[in-house]
């Protein structure tokens, strides 16, 4: 990318590789309509005063329906057509779309006059008002293009207001070695009070007793994040309960706090596996650099192709040298052939909102941040950072996984008072509305029970109906816990699933001390599936190393599970490990699972 364009937007940010701007680019899917209003002309190579110039681009968009070079005093049709083009950007970015003013459709950096662009704003917060949502400014730039009076160049967020809790909630994954700060930094984010250096920011984040007594996370446990239109943060320093949150907020982060002790590996590796988050957060302590689980949990990101970023705390701690050894650590394995990534040291506001589009428009992208949860330092950069960042897939994709037959993964189960039998767990496809009849299963012996949806909460607030992607906790009435285990689904009656105690992958065999060969056990995580499995068969081959691939045979051997072809597998039993997808199954048919028995209404009432 052209320097000039680095050294507007983003210039100071610090790719340790080189070679990665700032650029701005719209988002939100491509509006119809097209045209975006540009009136500048260049002819011969030459700017409006005539004389020759390389002025800085930005790459084309695909569509223009995110760049404005000017929207002073528009016609009212004129402005119904903006409008429109709105109303698709923020369906398509589900809920949130950037517009940049000043720039042509062809990405050149005109800028507009101080008063074009104070005119050009409030035309923008009207088209926001009509559509029911709000703009905040991100950046704005000068730009040189050879004109006497000042040009600058904005870039505005526009966000919906929240309605019927429809609003943009992404999963975080927090990894990290033990005692690396992770509970402690969410505790801060989402309390809104900085920690007081011994850990009381993280109190209300523990589960269990030993937790508190110990300091060290050993269970899964959820903390929520919120960010209104405006982009200000909502949490518990302005909000009482989780419900208030959910209602003030148009942007959800939900922060899966996962165990970073190396006896508790397999609980991180079940919530990495089966919550689906769309990012991790990968924190390294400042004073210790890479050690203990760290580059473990690092490798786990990468197999399972989890986007992450990382967040180097306890910066306080530290000298100004120590903090840069780490940071040099983190970019020499990030930049190792292994990874091939890209770190992108995050310095100010302006690095934060360039890291958060970049991370999402590249796979390559990793932002690090330097921050401390005592002092509070970069801390509000981690802010702008979550604030900008947009959702993997896009309001297309959601609607097909919507249309799709009812898939949910039971993760938790839990007994509630006055409640009865409650599951937690993630909506993998279709549509979840109370009430609903749904069948679960597989049972130890193979069969689907039928049961009812009776209420549902997501974050901790009533809700009606939960559509794909979204995780939510189900109350099944007096349904029989005993019949529940961690793995199983709750599926449409109309579907007829697939469920098998024999498979085969495709596996890559990550580290072994010896060689892997036929009958040797392994634990098996495929989504939310964790069972023991025995290698039945090694095509091809008597044996395996360490780097060597090959299709494997696996029998569950305890009870069958219900799988999907092209599911991401993970296997680890002590120091072996290995990742693959699952290639066949070996399914057992309606009449042996006794799907018929089991669903037939003579035997199970509602």
């Amino acid at each position: 990318m052209d320097s000039r364009v680095s050294e507007l937007f983003g210039g100071c940010c610090r790719p340790a590789g080189g070679g990665a701007g700032a650029a701005l680019r719209g988002r939100g899917g491509a509006a119809p309509g097209g045209g975006g209003g540009s009136k500048t002309k260049k002819k011969n190579g030459r700017s409006r005063g005539g004389k020759a110039n390389n002025p800085p681009y930005l790459p084309p968009e695909v569509s223009s329906g995110g760049r404005r070079l000017k929207l002073v005093n528009p016609s009212q049709y004129r402005f119904e057509h903006l409008v429109t083009q709105m109303k698709w950007r923020l369906q398509e970015g589900r809920g949130e779309a950037v517009y940049q003013i000043g720039v042509e459709d062809n990405g050149l950096l005109v800028g507009l006059s101080e008063e074009e662009m104070r005119a050009s704003l409030k035309t923008l917060r009207r088209m926001a008002e009509k559509v029911g949502a709000d703009i905040t400014v991100l950046r704005e730039r000068e730009v040189d293009y050879d004109s006497d009076v000042p040009r600058k160049i904005t870039e505005v967020l526009v966000r919906k207001v929240p309605d019927n809790q429809q609003f943009l909630d992404l999963r975080v994954a927090v990894l990290g070695n033990v005692d690396s700060g992770k509970s402690t930094l969410l505790g801060v984010l989402t309390q809104g009070e900085l920690d007081n250096g011994r850990g009381r920011a993280r109190l209300n984040l523990f589960r269990h007793l030993h937790e508190i007594q110990s300091g060290r996370t050993s269970s899964i446990s959820f903390e929520i994040l919120g960010f209104n239109s405006k982009g200000e943060v909502v949490n518990y320093s302005d909000s009482r309960t989780a419900e208030e949150i959910c209602e003030s907020s148009s942007k959800m982060i939900t922060f899966i706090d996962l165990a970073g002790h190396h006896k508790y590996l397999k609980t991180t590796i079940f919530g990495l596996t089966s919550y689906c988050p769309d990012f991790a957060m990968l924190v390294v302590s400042a004073n210790t650099g890479i050690a203990g689980t760290t580059r473990e949990h690092l490798g786990l990101a990468m197999a399972l192709k989890v986007p992450f970023f990382i967040v180097i705390s306890k910066v306080d701690l530290c000298s100004k040298a120590t903090v840069e050894r780490t940071v040099k650590q983190l970019e020499r394995i990030l930049k190792q052939p292994g990874c091939n990534k890209l770190p992108l040291l995050v310095n100010s506001d302006d690095d934060a909102v360039t890291a958060a589009q970049q991370f999402a428009q590249s796979p390559n992208i990793t932002p690090i941040f330097t921050l401390s949860s005592v002092s509070g330092e970069n801390l509000d950069l981690l802010k702008v950072f979550l604030n900008i960042l947009p959702p993997l897939t896009n309001s297309k994709e959601q609607e097909e996984l919507m249309q799709q037959l009812t898939e949910f993964q039971v993760d938790e189960i839990y007994t509630v008072p006055e409640v009865g039998t409650v599951v937690g767990g993630t909506l993998s496809s279709g549509i979840c509305r109370e009430g609903e009849n749904l069948v679960v299963g597989p049972t130890d012996d193979g069969k689907f029970l039928r049961l009812k949806v009776c209420s549902i909460q997501r974050n901790r607030s009533a809700c009606r109906v939960l559509r794909a992607g979204q995780a939510a906790t189900l109350a099944l009435g007096p349904f029989d816990r005993s019949l529940l285990r961690k793995g199983m689904v709750m599926v449409s009656p109309e579907m007829n699933p697939t469920i098998c105690s024999v498979f085969e992958a495709e596996i890559v065999l990550l580290f072994h001390a010896t060689t892997f060969r036929k009958g040797f056990q392994v634990t098996v995580h495929v989504g939310n599936v964790r069972q023991t499995a025995i290698v039945e068969k090694i095509h091809g081959k008597d044996k395996l190393r360490t780097g060597e691939k090959a299709v494997v045979c696996f029998r569950f051997i305890k009870h069958p599970e219900y799988l999907k072809i092209g599911a991401k597998l993970l296997f680890r039993e002590g120091v072996t490990k290995g990742i693959g997808h699952v290639t066949d199954l070996q399914a057992i048919t309606t009449k042996e699972n006794g799907l018929e028995e089991s669903l037939a209404p003579r035997q199970l009432s509602f």
